[in-house]
């Protein structure tokens, strides 16, 4: 049955509603098997995507200007076993010492010991982590960020299946677009996240976690966080299509590169806004992502021009070898009698 139904399909063939429902239901069970593996090989290895899924914090930890109290306590707890350290090691000059008496080099031995004892027990600087309140936030914080990261994993042969499904529908010049433009969608979608995940979401983060913190006990939780981090990331993906829509409406003739440079400031605006409706968006955070939106945009509109151009060219080829056919038709009309 699962052969059947995915067989290869012209856009010609006509089926009937319940192969559409069967070759359907195999693409779905084909794409749920493919993201169950993945969220299996991504729940195997948590530790290591929520260690990648941390690191945007370690910037806003330890800073020498900050009024956060959690902070400033683990300032001083750092600077108080340094002292512990270099008191050890006077200590230790000092016991040895001849001139003094031997009761009070064992003194400074003793407080040596102490020293490195208390040095030892400070805690390291560690960078700073989410933390969690509920008794299942452990679990289900962890369950949805593998979720996620399989969902990432499982794209390509997602979209392949969802591509190989509707592709009968397409006619053959409809399916000339849309092949390389589907082919591009996981591609820019993989670069969006990596580019929000290297530079906006660092930024991003420094300046709302230490935003008015002289004010607050700041405790960053681990479902928020990792909530933000996601909705960053999947919105930066998905912003990257601008290529996509940009080189389907100008192959379908919706709109022409020449207006698409004429409504270039209105493009600039529309790009300020989605960038300013990003949750957690500060006004430097924000021009960062405009950047790669707007040399998207001005990259589409020169390779739409290119493709334009190209096909243009091409169509007057075809024509102009129709026209010398048809002279040559005129010229010699008994030639195909011979």
């Amino acid at each position: 049955m699962a052969r059947a139904a995915l067989r290869p399909v012209s856009h010609d063939d006509r089926l009937s509603l319940v192969e559409h429902l069967d070759e359907l239901r195999t693409r779905l069970i084909i794409g749920l098997v493919a993201f169950i593996a993945c969220f299996a090989v991504c729940f195997w290895q948590n530790d290591v995507i929520l260690d990648l899924m941390n690191r945007p914090l370690e910037k806003t930890a330890f800073n020498a200007e900050s009024q956060d109290p959690f902070e400033r306590a683990a300032t001083f707890q750092g600077a108080q076993k340094r002292l512990y350290l270099q008191q050890a090691v006077a200590a230790r000059a000092l016991a040895q010492e001849e001139r003094l008496s031997a009761e009070v080099r064992r003194m400074y031995v003793q407080l040596a010991v102490t020293a490195t004892a208390a040095a030892e027990a400070a805690p390291n600087a560690t960078a700073r982590r989410p933390v969690t309140l509920g008794v299942g936030e452990p679990f289900t914080a962890t369950f949805k960020v593998a979720a996620y990261a399989a969902m990432l994993l499982a794209l390509p042969l997602l979209l392949y299946q969802a591509y190989a499904f509707i592709l009968p529908a397409f006619s053959p010049r409809e399916r000339q677009v849309a092949t390389p433009l589907l082919l591009m969608v996981p591609f820019l979608f993989f670069t969006g996240v990596t580019f929000a995940y290297f530079m906006v979401l660092p930024p991003a983060i420094n300046f709302l976690q230490n935003f008015n913190d002289d004010s607050f006990d700041i405790l960053l939780q681990a479902r928020d966080f990792y909530s933000f981090e996601l909705l960053v990331l999947m919105a930066m993906g998905v912003l990257f299509q601008i290529p996509v829509g940009i080189l389907a409406a100008t192959k379908l003739g919706v709109v022409t590169p020449q207006q698409l440079r004429k409504g270039r400031r209105y493009a600039l605006v529309v790009i300020a806004v989605m960038a300013m409706l990003l949750p957690g968006q500060d006004p430097v955070t924000m021009l960062i992502m405009m950047v790669p939106l707007i040399v998207l945009y001005e990259g589409s509109i020169l390779l739409a021009s290119l493709l334009d151009r190209r096909a243009s060219r091409a169509l007057a080829r075809e024509d102009a070898e129709l026209a010398a056919a048809d002279d040559d038709e005129l010229l010699y009309p008994d030639r195909d009698d011979e």
